[in-house]
């Protein structure tokens, strides 16, 4: 065969790999541990949130965002780190490049299946905002449009840093580097995001800084349409910097 397969063969083919991985699992029970923070926060602490004036949305970010962020940046190291992990086990990546597909292929595949993974986790999160919502705040209705926003955003937000340790992991033979060094960066990221008052400027560009910043801190829509742009910018930067790299490990292998 000297013609590659079709590229749409391709998020068919990684999920035939992830059948024993555990990568679905992991999403689903991150996801319904990220999901139950603005619940427990709630019930804990109920008169506290109720009591402040404003959006009821926007009180729960605040109060919860910053570690449901981190959750899901987790997820999303784990889950790059288990998705080459199958490539380098028996040294199944090697025996990759022998079949007609286009190596380039193989790293829009994965992404692809970890950034629809991520709808998980974001789904079950928008689920728990607007049941806290509908419950503690009955006297505040028509949150669910902006929640609905928020998250969409949010999930923008994730999009650089699953493109970014995908591509970390790609790099790595040995998964246990890979996700030492995700790990690094989730923790340097919070303390960073942490340390400041607000994400804003090239803070909010950074892979593992953006997922922690929120809608209501954008100036107007546009702002955040562009904020929005931007990522979708870094994941084509991030696709060509994975094309790059593989060209030049070719040379050297």
């Amino acid at each position: 065969m000297t013609g590659y397969a079709s590229p749409f063969c391709m998020p068919f083919l990684e999920t035939r790999k992830m059948k024993r991985t555990g990568f679905c699992q992991a999403f689903l029970g991150g996801g319904a541990l990220a999901a139950l923070v603005p619940v427990v926060n709630m019930a804990v602490r109920a008169e506290t949130f109720t009591s402040q004036p404003g959006s009821p949305f926007r009180i729960l970010m605040e109060a919860n965002w910053q570690l449901m962020a981190q959750l899901n940046i987790f997820l999303l190291v784990c889950g790059a780190c288990l998705l080459y992990h199958t490539e380098y086990a028996d040294n199944a990546i090697q025996k990759a490049q022998s079949l007609p597909l286009r190596p380039s292929g193989l790293f829009l595949g994965k992404l692809g299946i970890l950034l629809t993974a991520c709808l998980i986790p974001l789904c079950l999160e928008t689920a728990s905002l607007t049941l806290c919502c509908m419950h503690w705040f009955p006297d505040r209705p028509g949150e669910s449009l902006r929640i609905l926003t928020g998250m969409a955003f949010a999930f923008a937000m994730l999009l650089p840093t699953g493109a970014a340790m995908l591509l970390l992991s790609s790099m790595c033979r040995n998964m246990w580097i890979s996700l030492g060094a995700g790990v690094i960066l989730v923790f340097f990221a919070s303390m960073l995001t942490t340390s400041l008052s607000s994400i804003g400027g090239a803070l909010a560009l950074v892979p593992f800084c953006g997922p922690y910043r929120m809608l209501h801190e954008l100036p107007d829509r546009e702002a955040a349409l562009w904020t929005a742009c931007l990522c979708l910018g870094e994941v084509v930067l991030l696709c060509a910097a994975e094309r790059v790299y593989q060209s030049i490990r070719r040379c050297f292998a």
